[in-house]
This record gives structure tokens, C-alpha cells and sequence, in this order.
């Protein structure tokens, strides 16, 4: 896998939340440029590194 695809979505409580889809990652943030630092922490966090790491 060299990729995730994630559903950005309006959080309920305010703020924005990412959902990965084929992989169990969410995260969540107050705004988008914070969500974006979110979803690449959780990707390096969640997955192996390596040539075929995301």
C-alpha cells in the first residue's frame, strides 16, 4: 500500500475530522491546515516504514 485516501468531514462538536478508508486511522482538528499535520502524524504513526509505506 503506497497510499490512503482519507474522508475529511465537518466535526459534530466543531472543527474537521479524517477518516481513512481500508484503514483503521482518524484523526481529528480545528482547522484544516491542523487536520493536515493530523492526518500525516497518524499515517507515520499507524504505518511501517518502508519503500511501500504511504
Amino acid at each position: 500500500m503506497n497510499e490512503v485516501v482519507f474522508v475529511v468531514e465537518d466535526a459534530p462538536e466543531g472543527g474537521y475530522a479524517a477518516r481513512a478508508l481500508g484503514a483503521a486511522t482518524f484523526t481529528e482538528a480545528d482547522d484544516l491546515p491542523g487536520l493536515r499535520a493530523a492526518v500525516e502524524d497518524a499515517v507515520h504513526r499507524h504505518f511501517e516504514p518502508g519503500p511501500d509505506a504511504p
